[in-house]
């Protein structure tokens, strides 16, 4: 299967071997036709507007075009043997449409029909061992070069192919690595902080509680992913998750639509938001504000909990870091989390500024 670059080369020389054929022959007969005496000059006419019929037809297909061209071939050297002149005429309408034809056809093609040529040309002009050989060496240089750019082309579609597929392989491992990095952090969304409640809690976790986080751990982990693309809007994304906290959320928004990527990131790092309050903030209330920015959107949710040293958390905790922070920025939004004994804001946004 051929690459686009050899199509394409390939179907410039369809359509400019003729017509280079035709212009040149035209040329060149005219100068010929020049050269002849000028007793000749009625008959060389006759067969310059031979030659112009044949230049009409390179224009078209190519069947009609080699066909015309052997007989331009017989008829100008008919004519240099007839009325005389310097017997280049024939000679380069020879060389020219023998190196034309090595372009357009396979060597199928074109060994007979130059070895036809050269058989014309002798019978009618005479014997010209330097010519034959002229005639050999350019159309097989001709050849020559016409497979070398061929090769050329080819190699450059095969380095194409080889990036794309480099380009696909690395976009699919991008994706991969991004899939990865929304599992941790929604497994920690999850899962490990359940485990978390029932570690710190020991015998005195309620049971209820921890099966009530189990069964919303499940629902997130067997839910299927946003399917297609498209805008969202972010408040009736968030409805849910206001709707399914414990917590007694005070919550305002704008309506803003973004991608779907970005309306899952951002409901995802409000649960997580929202989980921590619940969790660790020692408070029952929180704060969800959403709010157009420009052309993007910035989700702020507040508590008046106890806080924390945000500079203290390890590097190996992935709530904040992992679930909201990385996940925004995946996305190519923001999150930035404050947090002192009054209470803690996380505000996330999109697109980063």
């Amino acid at each position: 299967m051929s690459g686009r670059g050899e199509a394409e080369f390939l179907a410039a020389i369809a359509r400019s071997a003729g017509p280079v054929r035709g212009v040149g022959l035209v040329l060149l007969s005219a100068f010929g036709a020049l050269s002849l005496p000028g007793d000749a000059l009625p008959a060389a006419l006759g067969v310059f507007a031979l030659v112009l019929i044949g230049a009409v037809a390179d224009f078209g297909p190519r069947g009609p075009a080699l066909v015309l061209a052997g007989v331009r071939v017989a008829a100008v050297c008919a004519a240099q043997a007839q009325l005389g002149g310097t017997g280049q005429w024939a000679l380069n309408v020879l060389t020219t449409t023998a190196i034309t034809l090595q372009w357009e056809w396979s060597p199928r093609v074109t060994a007979p029909a130059t070895v036809a040529l050269l058989a014309v040309y002798t019978a009618v002009v005479g014997w010209d061992g330097s010519a034959v050989l002229r005639v050999v060496v350019e159309c097989s240089l001709a050849r020559l070069a016409f497979r070398l750019l061929l090769g050329t082309t080819r190699r450059v579609d095969a380095l194409r192919a080889r990036r794309a597929a480099l380009e696909r392989a690395e976009a699919v491992a991008l994706e991969r690595h991004r899939r990865d990095r929304e599992y941790l952090a929604l497994l920690h969304d999850t899962a490990s902080a359940t485990f978390l409640v029932v570690a710190v809690g020991g015998r005195d976790a309620d049971p209820a509680e921890v099966a009530g986080y189990a069964r919303r751990d499940l629902e997130l982990l067997t839910a299927p992913g946003p399917a297609g693309g498209g805008d969202v809007d972010v408040g009736t994304s968030l409805r849910a998750v206001v709707e399914g906290s414990r917590l007694a959320v005070d919550a305002r928004w704008d309506e803003v639509l973004v991608p779907v990527p970005v309306a899952l990131a951002l409901v995802r790092a409000t649960r997580e938001a929202l989980l921590n309050v619940e969790r660790h903030a020692g408070v029952r209330r929180a704060r969800v504000d959403v709010a157009a920015r420009g052309s993007g959107v910035e989700v702020v949710v507040a508590d008046e909990g106890r806080g924390f040293d945000v500079a203290a958390v390890s590097d190996h905790r992935r709530g904040v870091r992992g679930s909201i922070v990385e996940r925004l920025a995946a996305v190519g939004g923001y999150a930035e989390v404050t947090s002192g004994p009054g209470g803690t804001t996380v505000r996330a946004g999109w697109p980063r500024p």
